[in-house]
């Protein structure tokens, strides 16, 4: 018998079983951090101490008060800024010691500001990074159309404009279009959506939504706005002021089952109303449609929608039930009472 079987003959079942889970589990995180601090000269201490993984393809969001060290630890994960202690692992590699200038081609970086070039084209502010990996002009030129149609920017439209001739919307989508120029596998997001009116913000978020789904990035994004966390994050941490990780959870865990009495009133009282936004609809909290019902029903709303947009869809149209559909075939109806029954169960 080989070494290898003697080993594995000689261990426990249930430990071989252990190990199988670890070794999957290492391979299903994209970034992990252990220890990592970060003290200045004059003694601040803006992260403590601080144990994070994020999931290969899953969208983390940072969130918390001002100086409570989200930013930091971004920037310390494309080594912007060096941690003072701990390390930091990339797709399982340590880069700690690693060259940053070389860390950062395997990373996207989106900050507030974007960050464009205002004397180059917005066509070639996209095109830098390939042409940078010594792509030929013409496919980084393909590249970079592909990249604007994506973000939805119609490159004929948009593509020989310089930065100052567009919105602070169509910005934030140039500087996401350019850190995906070079198909980075972590997406690295400071504030992206925070410099526009809250109508366009709402908009890019949604058009980011759907690009994660397509693209499945693992994403960092650090937002100072609770709501945003809740509604764009797989998972959210919650940072305390020190640089303390006070709780990382789901969205709706969060809402539901706050850490401590910091993260209760970081997330707010109105955290009951904010978990309509984050609790999907389910058939078990529909009613069954009869002919009855079915004249009292206005627009019908889709099985795949959340509380928040069903119950919005009741106050609209000021009914008392309202039609849930997967496709074209009804499923039920929603009654305020289901509402409420699915608020419940997801406190559970």
């Amino acid at each position: 018998m080989d070494a290898t079987a003697s080993d594995r003959g000689s261990r426990p079942a249930d430990a071989v079983v252990d190990a199988a889970v670890d070794e999957a589990s290492d391979r299903d995180v994209m970034i992990r951090l252990a220890g990592v601090g970060k003290t200045y000269p004059d003694g601040t201490v803006a992260v403590h101490d601080l144990d994070l993984e994020v999931r290969r393809g899953e969208m983390v969001c940072l969130v918390g008060p001002s100086g409570c060290g989200k930013s930091t630890t971004l920037k310390m994960i494309n080594r912007l800024i060096e941690p003072t202690t701990g390390r930091i692992w990339l797709d399982g590699t340590d880069v700690t010691d690693a060259d940053p200038h070389e860390l950062r081609r395997g990373i996207g970086y989106v900050i507030q500001q974007v960050g464009l070039f205002p004397h180059q084209k917005v066509i070639t502010n996209v095109m830098t990074v390939p042409l940078l990996y010594g792509e030929s002009k013409s496919t980084a030129r393909e590249r970079a159309r592909e990249l604007m149609a994506t973000v939805g920017l119609d490159p004929d439209q948009y593509g020989d404009r310089y930065p100052h001739q567009l919105s602070g919307g169509q910005r934030q989508r140039v500087g996401v279009a350019r850190a995906l120029a070079a198909n980075p596998p972590v997406l690295l997001m400071d504030e992206p959506f925070g410099a526009v009116d809250p109508v366009v913000r709402i908009r890019l978020q949604d058009e980011f939504l759907r690009l994660q789904r397509e693209l499945g990035k693992t994403v960092v994004l650090v937002t100072h706005d609770i709501d945003e966390a809740v509604r764009m994050g797989d998972r959210v941490a919650v940072f305390a002021t020190g640089g303390r990780l006070a709780q990382l959870a789901t969205p709706m865990e969060l809402l539901a089952h706050p850490a401590d009495d910091f993260v209760a009133d970081f997330v707010g009282s109105t955290r009951g109303l904010r978990r309509l936004a984050v609790t999907p609809l389910r058939e078990e909290h529909l009613e069954p449609l009869d002919d009855v019902r079915g004249g009292q029903l206005g627009a019908a709303i889709d099985i795949d929608s959340t509380l928040e947009e069903a119950l919005a869809a009741l106050l609209r149209d000021d009914r008392p039930m309202i039609g849930v559909k997967r496709g074209a075939a009804f499923v039920g109806v929603l009654t305020p009472a289901g509402v409420h029954r699915a608020l419940r169960e997801s406190l559970r």
